[in-house]
């Protein structure tokens, strides 16, 4: 009998290619499942097991509730005992939102607002000076003490450099009884029909009582009263002026300058918050940036007229109010619309640009009369910018956006938050500033803050400081020390995104929970390994079950239980070929444990290409935290950008290198980072970006139209001795047009049922069950097989069955190089694997054509993959670079970085510490390096193949 407190058993598990297998997870342990990737391990993982507890969690609400939610679909399992509530931990889960920020998700930004609201000390943004606030009784002590025996005047402020006549105001003034006010300055008598000039600014105090100050009970009386009254008058600030003087004193209930007198309203978490009208710079609306129309983007070429299109955003000469109103500018400014924009004067230009309006007369030559003329123009700059911020539709603000630059605002300069709010400080700095600091710099803050505060504050900030540094030291732990709170989540990577999920998890100190994460280590380089195995055996210590899908050697030696799903993947996986502890792998003759007792491995080359001594050099790249940065490329090798994370890889490859070449090549419209200057693009002819982003997300997408070979398999069926009779074309093979797909379903094969705040549950089409095409389409054959029986293929099948079709044949080849063989070509892209989406993508690049010349860039190509699946991939990448071309990965694997031809590593650090190249050459040569951190992992990584290879000499 099972015990179900230890236990999570799963029985009769058939959810894709899961082949009713049945597995016993021991519960508050670190559980690895490893495999192939495709064998099965997230269908067992996520689809199952996490896709059961979501339904068990959804069971629990009300009917009423659940008639909203719809039922999920119960997993194809047959029964799963001992499952506690799960929370899956996904790639790619962070919000797209440019409001969400590394601070917004985990909470430090939420407990700042409050430490800033309660604990802060208010500045004016006047005098620099520190603002004050009193309580009544505190006024009434200060006006006794400050001006004993002297005569005051105790005013309300009620105009504060205002202009106006403000006749009705002394009327009101008037009404309430008063009868002096004080206007700039000047105490006078309150008289009928009293006003002010209207055009200059004033300043107005009413006069609420004058007093000579004395100890006697009378006078405290009265004074408290004339207090009570001029703070209810003057919006809780008063002023007091001595006879005779000319400056007066200010004093407030709340947040006030004591020299100028303005006032703060009393802080609140959300006077710091940027997504909260309170807080959020009203320029930017507490976006950081605003879009700014560019000149330049207008006029791109001043040689043009504008009747030749030198406007860039009306184009050329067309009968349209826009150049009939600029054909009435041309007439008041003395030019024509065919002269050359440079030639037309300024001050038409401003017109032009920023609009006006103006009428004149002018003498007409035939009629011998004076016409009136109106201007009354927009201005094209003023146009495109009510389109960008007023328009409904998303393609018109596309447009709008092609002509603007994004540019820091210029209220805030970046910090998002109001002027009052930047002007709380704690410490010395305020809270843009402390957003703005790497989380290894915030934990040295923190730490030096608890010693310098004291008294009252420290009692108010003693507990939020707490709650503060337990979630600073979460994020150091997973190794994300080098982002900074403010950072937008939409700029994160999948593994960062992912270990800050993880960090908020821990923060939240659960018990008894099921964690299910998916690769952690994606993105982390080899140092900070072991600080996230730390983390997720302290998620285990405090009482909670872990399963890690992972094929990450340092994780699976450190795991206590490791499952291996294999033996191959697709169809030929989907069964447990070894299980127990890590040190029991070496008993089974699986893949994974050949790999990791070293049986098997991935060679090291013998020998490094040379390249043909052509190079590719960027220089001064000065984007996000690179220190200058002049990098070399040589081309015809296999270049390795090593760093630990946040070193600045990306910032130098994606976000500099590129948006150059792919603008260069193919006219892409991407800004690069900043940089001085480039040479050496004419030696390649394309360059060619593989990235993580997925392939599809519909259930439309699969690998044989995103390969592009759907098209040759339509316009092959379309030849057919039965279609040509019955006048097929090869739309009729596509279950994206009307024609030839079921109707019911449109031809997705399944139907969806939209739920209204959860992800759309997809269904199985009750007319074609499935087969996205009509009956009719159905009826050609091809060597005995429909279209349908076509997209149900393998890949493996296809490559034999198409062997005599060239143009089909090489496309499916590719794929199959890549270690795709087990997929099916209509498999669709939802369902597949994020190491088998990144390789179908990769196929698709790799079937091009290569020019023998090209430069491919790949980021993480391993993501997802298996050490025998890493083996396939660098097969196929080496014959391409054997062909001339070049290749430049990303990658913090070491069995990959060891297979370089030269390699450039970006550090010491991540974050500010970053950004320097600090090693360079082939792997021999920077493992030598002693202060890089890839060069230690390196050289224990070529000393181990060194180890292999001396004995079989």
């Amino acid at each position: 009998m099972i015990n179900y407190e230890e236990h999570i058993e799963v029985k009769g598990a058939r959810v894709h290619n899961l082949k009713n297998i049945d597995v016993t997870i021991p519960r508050e342990k670190l559980v690895v499942i490893t495999g192939l990737s495709g064998s099965g391990k997230s269908s067992l993982a996520f689809d199952t097991i996490y896709a059961e507890g979501q339904r068990r969690y959804i069971e629990t609400f009300s009917a009423y509730a659940r008639q909203f939610l719809g039922g999920l679909e119960r997993p194809d399992v047959d029964k799963i005992d001992g499952l506690s509530p799960v929370i899956a931990i996904e790639q790619k889960t962070t919000s797209k939102s440019p409001r969400s920020t590394v601070g917004t998700i985990t909470e430090v930004y939420d407990f700042l607002r409050l430490l800033f609201a309660r604990a802060g000390d208010a500045y004016s943004y006047n005098t620099g000076e520190k603002m004050v606030s009193y309580s009544d009784e505190q006024i009434k002590d200060l006006i006794i003490d400050s001006y004993r025996d002297k005569k005051i005047n105790v005013l309300a402020p009620v105009v504060k450099s205002r202009k106006g006549h403000y006749r009705e105001l002394f009327e009101q003034i008037a009404k309430q009884g008063f009868v002096k006010v004080r206007v700039d300055g000047e105490i006078l008598d309150i008289t009928k029909g009293m006003k002010v000039d209207r055009y200059k600014t004033h300043d107005i105090e009413i006069v609420i009582d004058r007093l000579k100050v004395n100890e006697s009970e009378d006078f405290h009386k009265r004074l408290n009263e004339t207090i009570n009254t001029a703070m209810y008058s003057g919006d809780n600030v008063l002023m007091v002026l001595e006879e005779g003087e000319v400056e007066p004193r200010y004093f407030s209930r709340d947040l006030m300058c004591p020299s100028s007198g303005i006032s703060y309203p009393t802080p609140e978490p959300n006077t710091f918050s940027f997504n909260s009208p309170k807080g959020m710079c009203p320029v930017c609306n507490g976006l950081g940036h605003v879009h700014e129309v560019n000149e330049q983007k207008i006029f791109p070429n001043k040689k043009l007229s504008i009747n030749g299109g030198g406007i860039a955003p009306l184009g050329e000469y067309k009968k349209s109010w826009a150049f009939k109103q600029l054909e009435t500018i041309a007439q008041r400014y003395q030019f024509n619309l065919s002269d050359p924009i440079a030639e037309i004067p300024a001050e038409a230009m401003e017109v032009i640009l920023n609009g006006g309006k103006d009428s004149f007369e002018v003498d007409s030559k035939t009629l011998g009369v004076k016409r009136q003329y109106k201007i009354d123009y927009e201005g094209i700059a003023n146009f495109i910018k009510t389109q960008f911020e007023e328009a409904n539709s998303t393609s018109i603000k596309r447009w709008a956006k092609d002509f603007m630059d994004k540019v820091s605002c210029p209220s805030c300069e970046g910090a998002r938050l109001r002027i009052e709010s930047l002007y709380f400080k704690i410490g010395n700095k305020n809270i843009a500033e402390l957003a703005q600091l790497d989380i290894a710099e915030l934990a040295d803050f923190f730490e030096q803050l608890e010693k310098s505060i004291e008294g009252n504050q420290k009692k108010i900030a003693e507990e939020i400081i707490k709650e503060i540094k337990t979630r600073i030291r979460f994020l150091l732990d997973v190794g994300l020390d080098y982002l900074s709170l403010n950072r937008s989540s939409k700029s994160l990577s999948g593994g960062e995104a992912q270990r800050i999920r993880l960090a908020t998890q821990i923060g939240s100190q659960l018990v008894g929970v099921l964690y299910i994460l998916d690769e952690p280590s994606i993105g982390l380089h080899q140092r900070d390994n072991q600080r996230l195995i730390n983390s997720l055996e302290s998620l285990r210590d405090i009482g909670n079950s872990v399963i890690v899908v992972e094929h990450d050697r340092d994780m699976i030696e450190h795991a206590d239980h490791v499952i291996d799903i294999g033996p191959k993947a697709g169809r030929h996986g989907g069964e447990i070929i070894s299980e127990g502890k890590p040190d029991d792998l070496k008993y089974h003759k699986t893949l994974t444990a050949q790999y990791i007792s070293g049986e098997l491995e991935i060679p090291v080359p013998s020998n490094r290409r040379k390249g043909t001594g052509k190079k590719i050099v960027i220089s001064g790249c000065t984007g996000n935290n690179l220190k200058n940065v002049t990098a070399e490329f040589p081309l015809g090798k296999m270049i390795g950008v090593t760093g630990v994370s946040g070193s600045g890889k990306s910032t130098l490859i994606n976000e500099t290198l590129y948006p150059i070449m792919n603008a260069y090549y193919f006219n892409g419209v991407k800004k690069p980072m900043p940089y001085k200057k480039i040479t050496g693009l004419d030696h390649v002819d394309k360059v060619i970006d593989i990235n993580q982003s997925p392939i599809g997300r519909t259930p439309r997408s699969n690998p044989a139209t995103y390969t592009g070979v759907f098209s040759e398999i339509r316009a092959l069926f379309s030849k057919t001795t039965e279609a040509t009779i019955r006048g097929y074309k090869p739309g009729r093979f596509s279950f994206n047009v009307a024609g030839g797909r079921c109707e019911t379903c449109q031809g997705g094969g399944l139907k969806v049922i939209e739920m209204n705040f959860l992800p759309d549950v997809y269904v199985e089409c009750e007319t074609c069950y499935g087969k996205r095409f009509n009956r009719e389409t159905l009826e050609i054959r091809y060597k005995g097989k429909s279209i349908a029986d076509v997209l149900e293929m393998t890949i493996n099948e296809a490559v034999d069955f198409f062997g005599k079709i060239p143009k089909i044949h090489r496309k499916l080849k590719t794929i199959k190089d890549v270690g795709l063989g087990y997929i099916s070509l209509g498999q669709q892209s939802t369902t597949l694997s994020g190491g088998e989406a990144q390789r179908v993508k990769l196929a698709t690049e790799l079937s091009k054509r290569d020019t023998g010349n090209t430069f491919y860039i790949l980021d993480e190509p391993t993501t997802g993959l298996h050490f025998e699946d890493i083996r396939v991939l660098m097969e196929v990448l080496n014959q391409l670079v054997d062909k001339g071309n070049t290749i430049l990965v990303i990658e913090h694997n070491m069995d990959v970085i060891k297979m370089m031809d030269h390699i450039i590593d970006i550090g010491y650090e991540g974050g500010r510490g970053g950004g320097m190249i600090v090693a360079k050459g082939s792997p021999e040569e920077v493992s030598k390096d002693n202060k890089s951190y890839t060069a230690k992992f390196l050289k224990k990584e070529l000393d181990n193949a060194k180890r292999k290879i001396a004995p079989a000499v």
